[in-house]
Protein backbone atom coordinates (compact mmCIF):
# COMPACT_ATOMS: atom_id res chain seq x y z
CA UNK A 1 0.00 0.00 0.00
CA UNK A 2 2.72 2.17 0.82
CA UNK A 3 4.59 1.71 -2.48
CA UNK A 4 1.24 2.18 -4.13
CA UNK A 5 1.03 5.61 -2.37
CA UNK A 6 4.59 6.85 -2.89
CA UNK A 7 4.12 5.77 -7.02
CA UNK A 8 1.11 7.86 -7.17
CA UNK A 9 2.73 10.88 -5.55
CA UNK A 10 5.61 11.02 -8.19
CA UNK A 11 3.28 10.14 -11.12
CA UNK A 12 1.51 13.55 -9.65
CA UNK A 13 4.33 15.08 -9.78
CA UNK A 14 5.99 14.39 -12.59
CA UNK A 15 2.81 15.34 -14.18
CA UNK A 16 2.72 19.01 -12.48
CA UNK A 17 6.27 19.29 -13.34
CA UNK A 18 5.42 18.64 -17.02
CA UNK A 19 2.48 20.74 -17.35
CA UNK A 20 4.18 23.72 -15.73
CA UNK A 21 7.40 23.11 -18.12
CA UNK A 22 4.68 23.44 -21.25
CA UNK A 23 2.70 26.46 -19.74
CA UNK A 24 6.00 28.28 -19.24
CA UNK A 25 7.02 27.26 -22.95
CA UNK A 26 9.94 25.17 -22.51
CA UNK A 27 11.25 23.54 -25.28
CA UNK A 28 9.62 20.01 -25.77
CA UNK A 29 11.71 17.53 -27.42
CA UNK A 30 10.02 16.09 -30.81
CA UNK A 31 9.89 12.41 -31.03
CA UNK A 32 12.89 11.41 -33.66
CA UNK A 33 10.87 9.99 -37.01
CA UNK A 34 12.43 7.04 -38.89
CA UNK A 35 14.72 8.61 -41.92
CA UNK A 36 13.87 7.19 -45.30
CA UNK A 37 16.55 4.85 -47.40
CA UNK A 38 18.14 6.49 -49.62
CA UNK A 39 17.60 5.57 -53.40
CA UNK A 40 19.97 6.28 -56.22
CA UNK A 41 19.35 5.62 -60.08
CA UNK A 42 20.92 6.48 -63.09
CA UNK A 43 20.91 8.54 -66.13
CA UNK A 44 19.17 6.84 -69.20
CA UNK A 45 21.49 8.22 -71.89
CA UNK A 46 25.15 6.95 -71.36
CA UNK A 47 27.76 9.77 -70.51
CA UNK A 48 30.52 7.74 -71.84
CA UNK A 49 30.53 4.93 -74.42
CA UNK A 50 32.30 2.40 -77.54
CA UNK A 51 29.76 0.73 -79.66
CA UNK A 52 32.48 -0.22 -81.75
CA UNK A 53 31.00 0.70 -84.76
CA UNK A 54 34.21 1.22 -86.06
CA UNK A 55 37.71 -0.53 -87.95
CA UNK A 56 40.93 -0.73 -86.94
CA UNK A 57 42.51 -0.06 -83.53
CA UNK A 58 40.46 1.10 -80.37
CA UNK A 59 39.79 4.70 -80.61
CA UNK A 60 42.77 6.36 -78.90
CA UNK A 61 40.80 9.39 -77.61
CA UNK A 62 38.57 6.68 -75.11
CA UNK A 63 41.43 3.81 -75.02
CA UNK A 64 44.81 3.82 -73.52
CA UNK A 65 47.26 0.62 -73.14
CA UNK A 66 48.78 -0.91 -70.25
CA UNK A 67 52.21 -2.35 -71.64
CA UNK A 68 54.75 -4.92 -70.39
CA UNK A 69 55.45 -8.47 -69.37
CA UNK A 70 56.22 -7.46 -65.60
CA UNK A 71 53.72 -10.40 -64.40
CA UNK A 72 51.18 -7.54 -63.27
CA UNK A 73 51.54 -8.86 -59.66
CA UNK A 74 50.17 -11.97 -60.27
CA UNK A 75 52.78 -14.01 -62.17
CA UNK A 76 50.93 -13.80 -65.32
CA UNK A 77 52.68 -14.95 -68.37
CA UNK A 78 51.75 -12.86 -71.64
CA UNK A 79 53.55 -9.55 -72.60
CA UNK A 80 50.73 -6.72 -72.91
CA UNK A 81 51.10 -4.98 -76.47
CA UNK A 82 49.47 -1.88 -78.32
CA UNK A 83 49.20 -3.91 -81.51
CA UNK A 84 46.01 -4.53 -83.36
CA UNK A 85 46.83 -8.01 -83.36
CA UNK A 86 46.10 -8.04 -79.77
CA UNK A 87 43.00 -5.55 -79.83
CA UNK A 88 41.33 -4.54 -82.77
CA UNK A 89 37.97 -3.64 -83.98
CA UNK A 90 35.99 -5.26 -86.84
CA UNK A 91 32.41 -5.96 -87.36
CA UNK A 92 30.81 -3.83 -84.20
CA UNK A 93 33.00 -5.49 -81.95
CA UNK A 94 36.48 -4.80 -80.14
CA UNK A 95 38.64 -8.35 -79.83
CA UNK A 96 40.97 -8.49 -77.36
CA UNK A 97 43.32 -11.61 -78.53
CA UNK A 98 45.76 -13.57 -76.43
CA UNK A 99 48.92 -15.03 -78.97
CA UNK A 100 51.15 -17.51 -78.70
CA UNK A 101 53.86 -15.74 -79.45
CA UNK A 102 57.31 -14.52 -77.97
CA UNK A 103 57.70 -10.83 -76.87
CA UNK A 104 60.54 -9.29 -74.44
CA UNK A 105 61.22 -12.92 -73.28
CA UNK A 106 57.54 -14.11 -72.50
CA UNK A 107 55.75 -16.45 -74.94
CA UNK A 108 52.47 -14.87 -74.98
CA UNK A 109 51.16 -11.52 -76.27
CA UNK A 110 47.37 -10.33 -75.41
CA UNK A 111 46.20 -6.39 -74.68
CA UNK A 112 45.27 -4.70 -71.84
CA UNK A 113 42.93 -1.36 -72.92
CA UNK A 114 42.24 1.01 -69.81
CA UNK A 115 40.27 4.57 -69.74
CA UNK A 116 42.70 6.07 -67.43
CA UNK A 117 43.19 10.02 -67.86
CA UNK A 118 41.11 9.57 -70.91
CA UNK A 119 37.43 8.31 -69.38
CA UNK A 120 37.37 8.39 -64.79
CA UNK A 121 34.88 8.86 -63.00
CA UNK A 122 33.36 8.44 -59.81
CA UNK A 123 29.55 7.06 -59.48
CA UNK A 124 27.66 5.36 -62.03
CA UNK A 125 26.12 2.45 -64.13
CA UNK A 126 28.64 0.41 -65.95
CA UNK A 127 27.04 -1.89 -69.00
CA UNK A 128 29.70 -4.21 -70.78
CA UNK A 129 28.17 -7.03 -73.05
CA UNK A 130 31.08 -9.39 -74.07
CA UNK A 131 31.39 -13.13 -74.92
CA UNK A 132 34.44 -14.67 -73.22
CA UNK A 133 37.47 -16.51 -74.50
CA UNK A 134 37.73 -20.57 -73.80
CA UNK A 135 40.53 -22.68 -72.92
CA UNK A 136 42.74 -23.70 -69.88
CA UNK A 137 45.09 -20.68 -68.70
CA UNK A 138 42.86 -18.02 -70.08
CA UNK A 139 41.89 -15.35 -67.62
CA UNK A 140 39.88 -12.35 -69.00
CA UNK A 141 38.51 -9.36 -66.94
CA UNK A 142 36.33 -6.17 -66.95
CA UNK A 143 37.14 -4.60 -64.02
CA UNK A 144 37.91 -0.99 -62.48
CA UNK A 145 41.10 0.50 -60.18
CA UNK A 146 41.65 3.63 -58.66
CA UNK A 147 43.23 6.20 -60.80
CA UNK A 148 44.65 8.55 -58.14
CA UNK A 149 45.49 6.06 -55.66
CA UNK A 150 44.89 8.30 -53.08
CA UNK A 151 44.68 5.66 -50.34
CA UNK A 152 48.03 4.21 -51.39
CA UNK A 153 48.94 1.22 -53.36
CA UNK A 154 46.72 -1.93 -53.94
CA UNK A 155 44.74 -3.07 -52.21
CA UNK A 156 44.20 0.44 -50.47
CA UNK A 157 42.85 2.36 -53.11
CA UNK A 158 40.15 0.17 -54.13
CA UNK A 159 39.33 -2.85 -56.87
CA UNK A 160 36.41 -3.55 -58.80
CA UNK A 161 35.82 -6.81 -60.81
CA UNK A 162 32.83 -6.30 -63.18
CA UNK A 163 33.46 -9.94 -64.82
CA UNK A 164 36.06 -12.25 -64.46
CA UNK A 165 36.47 -15.73 -65.43
CA UNK A 166 39.51 -18.52 -65.34
CA UNK A 167 39.35 -21.31 -68.56
CA UNK A 168 39.75 -24.11 -66.13
CA UNK A 169 36.37 -23.48 -64.13
CA UNK A 170 34.35 -22.60 -67.13
CA UNK A 171 30.81 -21.89 -66.53
CA UNK A 172 31.84 -19.61 -63.73
CA UNK A 173 31.44 -15.80 -63.52
CA UNK A 174 32.55 -13.67 -60.87
CA UNK A 175 31.93 -9.96 -59.33
CA UNK A 176 34.03 -9.17 -56.68
CA UNK A 177 35.89 -5.91 -55.05
CA UNK A 178 39.22 -5.94 -53.25
CA UNK A 179 40.02 -3.54 -50.40
CA UNK A 180 42.95 -3.18 -47.90
CA UNK A 181 40.38 -5.29 -45.34
CA UNK A 182 38.84 -7.62 -47.94
CA UNK A 183 41.32 -8.81 -50.67
CA UNK A 184 42.41 -12.23 -52.21
CA UNK A 185 46.19 -11.99 -50.63
CA UNK A 186 44.23 -12.63 -46.99
CA UNK A 187 41.69 -14.58 -47.92
CA UNK A 188 38.41 -11.92 -47.18
CA UNK A 189 37.61 -10.91 -50.96
CA UNK A 190 33.97 -10.11 -51.04
CA UNK A 191 32.81 -12.47 -53.98
CA UNK A 192 29.51 -12.96 -55.79
CA UNK A 193 29.44 -15.69 -58.77
CA UNK A 194 26.60 -16.72 -61.65
CA UNK A 195 27.12 -20.27 -63.35
CA UNK A 196 26.77 -18.87 -66.89
CA UNK A 197 26.86 -22.21 -69.72
CA UNK A 198 26.77 -19.83 -72.30
CA UNK A 199 29.43 -17.16 -71.39
CA UNK A 200 32.06 -18.33 -73.83
CA UNK A 201 29.54 -19.10 -76.83
CA UNK A 202 27.04 -16.23 -76.71
CA UNK A 203 27.33 -12.66 -75.68
CA UNK A 204 26.38 -11.50 -72.19
CA UNK A 205 25.77 -8.33 -69.90
CA UNK A 206 27.84 -7.67 -67.14
CA UNK A 207 26.59 -4.37 -65.33
CA UNK A 208 27.93 -2.73 -62.05
CA UNK A 209 25.92 -0.21 -59.88
CA UNK A 210 28.09 1.75 -58.22
CA UNK A 211 27.14 4.38 -55.65
CA UNK A 212 27.94 6.19 -52.33
CA UNK A 213 25.93 3.56 -50.04
CA UNK A 214 26.90 0.42 -52.54
CA UNK A 215 28.84 -1.77 -55.23
CA UNK A 216 26.23 -4.57 -56.75
CA UNK A 217 26.39 -6.80 -59.92
CA UNK A 218 24.53 -7.90 -62.23
CA UNK A 219 24.78 -10.56 -64.73
CA UNK A 220 22.14 -10.80 -67.59
CA UNK A 221 19.69 -8.08 -65.25
CA UNK A 222 20.45 -10.79 -62.42
CA UNK A 223 21.68 -9.42 -59.35
CA UNK A 224 25.09 -11.28 -58.35
CA UNK A 225 26.85 -9.62 -55.46
CA UNK A 226 26.33 -6.47 -52.90
CA UNK A 227 28.65 -4.73 -51.01
CA UNK A 228 27.52 -1.80 -48.74
CA UNK A 229 29.24 1.23 -47.39
CA UNK A 230 29.75 0.33 -44.12
CA UNK A 231 29.19 4.25 -43.08
CA UNK A 232 32.63 4.33 -40.94
CA UNK A 233 34.54 6.60 -43.14
CA UNK A 234 37.27 3.99 -43.08
CA UNK A 235 38.93 3.86 -46.50
CA UNK A 236 40.36 -0.09 -45.17
CA UNK A 237 36.99 -1.18 -45.82
CA UNK A 238 35.13 1.51 -48.34
CA UNK A 239 37.75 3.25 -50.82
CA UNK A 240 35.18 3.73 -53.43
CA UNK A 241 34.62 7.23 -52.78
CA UNK A 242 37.78 8.66 -55.09
CA UNK A 243 37.29 8.29 -59.13
CA UNK A 244 38.43 5.20 -60.58
CA UNK A 245 38.66 3.98 -64.88
CA UNK A 246 37.87 0.87 -66.45
CA UNK A 247 40.36 -1.79 -67.80
CA UNK A 248 39.98 -4.73 -69.98
CA UNK A 249 42.33 -7.42 -70.58
CA UNK A 250 43.26 -10.91 -71.15
CA UNK A 251 45.74 -12.34 -69.21
CA UNK A 252 47.31 -16.06 -69.31
CA UNK A 253 48.26 -18.04 -66.87
CA UNK A 254 49.41 -16.28 -63.65
CA UNK A 255 48.27 -17.68 -60.00
CA UNK A 256 44.82 -17.89 -60.36
CA UNK A 257 44.09 -18.16 -64.42
CA UNK A 258 46.68 -20.58 -64.49
CA UNK A 259 46.66 -22.47 -61.91
CA UNK A 260 46.13 -25.88 -63.61
CA UNK A 261 48.25 -25.26 -66.49
CA UNK A 262 48.15 -23.66 -70.16
CA UNK A 263 47.13 -25.29 -72.78
CA UNK A 264 48.96 -24.14 -75.77
CA UNK A 265 45.99 -25.76 -78.42
CA UNK A 266 44.13 -22.90 -77.31
CA UNK A 267 45.65 -19.84 -78.88
CA UNK A 268 44.72 -17.45 -80.56
CA UNK A 269 42.15 -17.23 -77.54
CA UNK A 270 39.85 -13.59 -78.08
CA UNK A 271 37.24 -11.98 -75.49
CA UNK A 272 35.00 -9.97 -78.12
CA UNK A 273 32.96 -6.96 -76.37
CA UNK A 274 29.95 -5.84 -77.93
CA UNK A 275 30.00 -2.51 -76.16
CA UNK A 276 30.99 -0.08 -73.41
CA UNK A 277 28.25 2.23 -71.85
CA UNK A 278 28.43 4.53 -68.66
CA UNK A 279 25.77 5.65 -67.12
CA UNK A 280 25.98 8.80 -64.55
CA UNK A 281 24.14 8.29 -61.21
CA UNK A 282 21.52 10.97 -60.95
Amino acid sequence: MRRLIFSLVVLSTVVSCSRKAISSGAAVQPQPTPTAAVSYSFESTPVWQDEFDYTGRPDPAKWGYDLGGSGWGNNELEYYTNAESNAGVANGKLSITARKEQKEGRDYTSARLVTKNKFDFLYGRVEVRAKLPSGRGTWPAIWMLATDNEYGGWPRSGEIDIMEHVGYDPNRVLFSVHTEAYNHVKGTQKSGAKIIPTAMTDFHTYRLDWTPGFVKGFYDGEEVFSFENDKTANPDTWPFNKRFHLLLNLAIGGNWGGAKGVDDSIFPATMEVDYVRVYKMK
